[in-house]
């Protein structure tokens, strides 16, 4: 998301290669990234240090940047014009995943459904997924491709969650399961928060002091969350890692989960996020962390038996 704009080409490069290196294929971007340099930046490098066909690419549509706008249109031809841009930048005939960013209530499921389904029938496409989607617009979408012949299936629901973001637990992760959607979280450090990099105020240097990313950063520093990463400092402390290894390889072991969405700015950071691969955490320390950044569930999330009452 940064790339193009924060992370320059250099840097991306050696990310790039870094990543591959360590056995990373999935890149996941947006046209709407940094304006479309960050598709641009991506397309450079593709076929340099890293082989187009050892990677997997990933894009989105339906979300657009208008001047100071960002406008929201996930119609048949928004979307697949969206694509084609993509593919120029990316400099390539096709993406692996191509995928719905945002749920739209302008644009009818069926149009947007059947534009996933010409990119796949045409080649611009391997597979289609889609982000951002609730419990409920997530089991409308999967079971709609798969209510009849010839519909190409939904592989993936990207979503935030981190120990921060919980929120998908109360149904957006369940309808993934239940349709076999692979899970794919964004922002799984807590926009950067579980770092522990905030816990004596806001470096000079980090996303939360940019203009463009305080008012992402900002929602996450309130006191529940200072309580969860203080839990995830000291775990880190107890099994000598550090806090983003052990916010990463709890995300990464929910149920559902195929693989953490990283935002890396820098190779440094990239780096130190990839050696949460090597760290398994015991269970009491999985467990301590679920109760501290619990979310709030009840009903109809959980059942607590009966709701059937009589009344004379």
């Amino acid at each position: 998301m940064t790339w193009g704009r924060d992370t320059d080409e250099h840097e991306a490069t050696e990310q790039l290669t870094a990543f591959a290196e360590a056995g990373g294929t999935l890149v996941d971007t947006a046209p709407n990234y940094s304006d479309g340099d960050a598709e641009r930046l991506i397309g450079r490098l593709l076929g340099g240090s890293v082989p187009r066909n050892e990677l997997v690419i990933a894009t989105k549509a339906g979300v657009a940047r208008r001047g100071d706008r960002t406008v929201v249109d996930t119609s048949r031809k928004a979307i697949l014009d969206q694509l084609e841009d993509s593919l120029d930048r990316l400099d390539t005939d096709y993406v692996d995943l191509w995928q719905v960013h945002t749920w739209s209530q302008e644009a009818p499921l069926e149009e947007t459904l059947a534009a996933l389904d010409h990119a796949v029938d045409t080649g611009m496409a391997r597979y289609v997924g889609i982000c951002n989607y609730s419990g409920w617009q997530t089991a409308w979408a999967a079971s709609h491709q798969l209510a009849a012949a010839g519909r190409n299936p939904l592989v993936s629901s990207q979503v935030e969650y981190s120990l921060l973001a919980r929120g998908v637990e109360r149904e957006a992760t369940s309808a993934a399961a239940q349709f076999g959607l692979g899970l794919l979280p964004w922002s799984p450090l807590g926009r950067g928060v579980l770092t522990g990099k905030y816990r004596a105020g806001t470096p000079a240097d980090s996303r939360g002091a940019s203009r463009h990313f305080m008012a992402f950063i900002e929602p996450y520093l309130d006191d529940r969350s200072r309580q969860i990463v203080e839990a995830t400092a000291t775990a880190a402390d107890g099994l000598g890692a550090q806090p983003l290894e052990v916010a990463l390889a709890w995300v990464r072991d929910r149920p559902g989960v195929t693989a953490p969405v990283l935002g890396a700015r820098t190779a440094a950071q990239l780096r130190g996020a990839l050696a949460a691969e090597d760290l398994v955490l015991p269970t009491e320390i999985e467990h301590a962390l679920d109760e501290v950044a619990s979310p709030t569930l009840g009903y109809p999330e959980v059942s607590s038996g009966s709701t059937i009452s009589s009344s004379r």
